[in-house]
């Protein structure tokens, strides 16, 4: 049985009338990672917004959109907010953008735990204390009285990790939570979320165009061109077996560019020995 389901799903813009993602239909199995993969403007991040009831007023969409038995797509914005964080929870690609610029990281921890538990001030200190030092940050009520600017990427992904391993929600929809990060930066919160899931057993969608990440952490893969998912599959062997040549082509890219990337590394010596 699918923890989420997401039928016929359709985006447009209401201004325009373009139409953004035609007809997406996809399942979520219980404690399983599902990533989406495709350039940027293939309709990832829509419909990951889509499932939250978070795009822009402008954009539309209907379609059926499922959850535990509940049609969220029907619920009311005020029960929609009950939802988010302790059942649905979205990780950001830009961890900035998750957090008031104007307050310090420790108001949005406790404003968002309080509305979820009713937690007195020094019980959520303490339960973010252990849950941030599980994901190697260190000295997390400093870091808690800081400003968002005053954090690396990293460091607020891993504030954002956190969060979650408190409210431990039952779906954790990560938006291309690494491409703003360097290497070192994008390994350790990869290793994090896999973590993530072996200490809460929430399901995960995982959005990227990684597919080395998408690798390490996805059981099943949707492949999105141009608002359509062109093909889907067990991560295991989908790359490996791709029927679609979009598939195929992003594979290939990918190869291409970790080539490339050995190759600078490596330097005239490894040329060399690649052309033996």
């Amino acid at each position: 049985m699918s923890i989420l389901q997401v039928s016929n799903l359709r985006i447009w813009d209401g201004i325009t009338g373009k139409v953004l993602v035609p007809n997406s239909s996809f399942e979520l199995k219980p404690e399983s990672c599902l990533a989406i993969v495709g350039e940027s403007g293939s309709g990832k991040s829509l419909t990951c917004r889509a499932i939250m009831k978070l795009n822009k007023k402008t954009i539309r969409q209907s379609g059926d959109i499922s959850c535990n038995g509940v049609r969220l797509n029907q619920l009311a914005e005020k029960e929609m907010r009950r939802r988010r964080g302790k059942q649905l929870y979205m990780i950001l690609q830009n961890g900035m953008r998750a957090f008031d610029p104007t307050s310090v990281i420790g108001v949005h921890i406790r404003d968002t735990l309080m509305h979820h538990y009713g937690w007195n001030r020094s019980e959520i200190v303490e339960k973010m204390k252990q849950a941030m030092l599980s994901v190697r940050l260190q000295d997390p009520v400093e870091i808690m009285n800081k400003y968002p600017h005053q954090l690396s990427g990293g460091m607020l992904q891993r504030v954002m990790i956190s969060l979650a391993i408190v409210l431990e929600p039952d779906i954790i929809i990560a938006d291309e939570p690494t491409s703003a990060l360097d290497s070192v930066s994008k390994y350790e919160v990869m290793e994090q979320f896999v973590r993530l899931r072996e200490k809460i057993g929430c399901s995960m969608i995982f959005v990227s165009h990684d597919l080395s990440v998408v690798r390490r952490l996805a059981d099943e893969v949707l492949v999105m061109r141009n608002g359509n998912i062109v093909e889907r599959g067990d991560a295991s062997i989908l790359f490996s077996e791709a029927k679609h040549e979009y598939t195929r082509f992003l594979v290939s890219s990918q190869t291409e560019l970790n080539d490339h990337f050995r190759r600078v590394m490596g330097g005239p010596d490894y040329v060399s020995r690649g052309s033996r």
